[in-house]
């Protein structure tokens, strides 16, 4: 939990200070599409992983 916490102190740190809304929102977005991304990502691999696909 002590982890969780962190990552979202260092994500509201890191859009606190931006000026300009457009850009506040866009990086916000932008943000959440390579979170969602990276999931797909490890569900894709754990998925052949489970499933034996050979990495070869």
């Amino acid at each position: 939990m002590k982890t969780a916490l962190l990552i979202k102190e260092i994500y509201l740190e890191g859009f606190r200070n931006l000026g300009n809304i457009i850009v506040q929102k866009y990086f916000k977005a932008f943000a959440w599409f390579s979170f969602i991304m990276f999931f797909v990502v490890l569900y894709a691999f754990i998925f052949r992983v489970y499933t034996g696909f050979a990495f070869d």
